[in-house]
């Protein structure tokens, strides 16, 4: 089983740093994400194109580097945590989670017994088509995986405490977009509404011995939400950073071509 270095990074004392994939599924990201140097990796199924198909490829590409590729589904529902960690994703991040019970049911879906209630189907993709010791390696995965749940809405905030004392759930991670709009300042950073939720929810992480995590757009946001306490950091998306660099970088020829004799 490939190991999760996300994991690694949290046992070492370290901040993970991912990115995020919802429009550049290609055969060549995975090197190109590895040679970024990134511990895990984002595949986005809620707002993207990407079937269980083309995120079983991507997977099986990032299995030629060390990073650990997990899966943002749109909902906690079992056909869709099970099936890509079948594919082999190492974790998996649920949008919208709003309750203890929601929780729950991911981690049922994404564990195996006695931690959660996943299906055996061994000889697959996540065991590299071998068949392994059972015993051994259904303690290895629940070890090796990574559940996130995203706190998106004023019920989720409500019930945050809660959901990150769930067994076998590791991350509390912020849809900032999500959250503020949910809460009716859309976008509002700096509204003490939305730092005082930040606030709850590092605090919740930190008194379960739990992650916080967020996807800063830019440095200023990374900095300041790394010394609120938030110790896993996405940076940014595939398009943000692709048409964000263009863009800077045409108007920056544009310049010297108007200065050309």
């Amino acid at each position: 089983m490939k190991e999760n270095r996300f994991r690694k990074v949290v046992a070492t004392g370290g901040i993970p740093v991912g990115h995020m994939i919802w429009e550049f599924g290609t055969r060549g990201i995975a090197k190109i994400l590895e040679s970024a140097n990134l511990d895990f990796v984002l595949l986005d199924m809620e707002h993207s194109e990407f079937d269980t198909e083309r995120i079983a490829d991507l997977i099986a590409w990032l299995k030629a580097t060390d990073i650990a590729p997990f899966v943002r589904v749109p909902q906690g529902l079992y056909h869709f945590i099970a099936r890509v960690m079948d594919a082999g994703a190492l974790g998996v991040m649920v949008a919208n989670v709003e309750s203890a019970e929601q929780a729950r049911q991911i981690v049922d879906a994404a564990k195996y017994a006695p931690l959660g209630k996943r299906g055996v189907g061994l000889g697959a993709a996540h065991t590299d088509y071998l068949n392994p010791d059972p015993v051994a390696y259904f303690q290895k995965a629940n070890d090796n995986s990574t559940v996130i749940c995203m706190i998106e809405s004023p019920a989720g905030l409500e019930n945050v405490e809660a959901i990150i004392a769930t067994p076998g759930v590791d991350v509390l991670w912020i849809g900032h977009f999500d959250l503020s709009q949910a809460m009716g300042i859309p976008g509002q950073f700096q509204n003490p509404r939305f730092l005082e939720a930040q606030k709850k929810v590092v605090d919740a992480a930190r008194k379960h011995h739990k992650l916080a995590g967020m996807q800063p757009g830019n440095m200023e946001q990374a900095d300041q939400w790394r010394k609120m306490g938030f110790n896993v950091l996405s940076w940014r998306g595939d398009v943000a950073v692709y048409a964000g660099t263009l863009r800077s970088e045409v108007a920056n020829l544009r310049k010297s071509l108007s200065g050309s004799p």
